[in-house]
């Protein structure tokens, strides 16, 4: 239990620092990939709602310290996202690449819509075409991309503790 959330704070620390340092650098199309959206949809896949809302809230407490003009919007928007992926688990688990596809897609759409309404539209700012095409397909398209190979390295270190304690239990 200790090695799994010594893990999962080591993973969101490097993926925020790698978010807040290295993407902003080679930031394509002047947009980032969402990791910290990423690991919250990894927790809530692979351990269910209850961690995808923890990490979701934890991740997006770190973002609105960072990024943030309001502390919490990014922690609830990254809770609500954490939860519902979280529900999806009992429906499927699958080995293939497709799911964890559509739900980093789902998941960064949703986060920004979210960000769209919260911090656009209730400011009177109605290009919603001139977002869509300029902020939130490239930001998706790129999480995506930087997403799946995160998605999986995600899950081979949380099934690490796991593994170590079988071979421990055999010797």
């Amino acid at each position: 239990m200790i090695r799994k959330v010594l893990i999962s704070i080591v993973i969101i620390l490097v993926a925020f620092l790698l978010q807040t340092t290295f993407f902003q650098a080679i930031a394509l199309a002047e947009v980032v990939p969402n990791l910290m959206l990423v690991v919250t949809v990894s927790y809530g896949f692979l351990r269910g709602r209850t961690h995808g809302m923890w990490i979701g809230l934890v991740c997006g407490l770190m973002m609105d310290m960072m990024y943030g003009s309001v502390i919490g919007l990014y922690g609830f928007i990254l809770m609500t996202i954490g939860f519902f992926i979280g529900y999806i688990r009992k429906v499927f688990f699958t080995e293939g690449i497709l799911l964890p596809i559509v739900l980093i897609s789902v998941g960064d759409f949703v986060y920004c819509a979210y960000y769209y309404v919260t911090e656009f539209l209730l400011r009177g700012r109605l290009h919603l075409g001139f977002y869509l095409w300029h902020i939130i397909l490239p930001e998706l398209l790129y999480t995506v991309i930087v997403g799946i190979l995160m998605f999986y390295l995600i899950r081979m270190l949380d099934e690490l503790p796991s593994i170590l304690k079988r071979r421990e239990e055999e010797l």
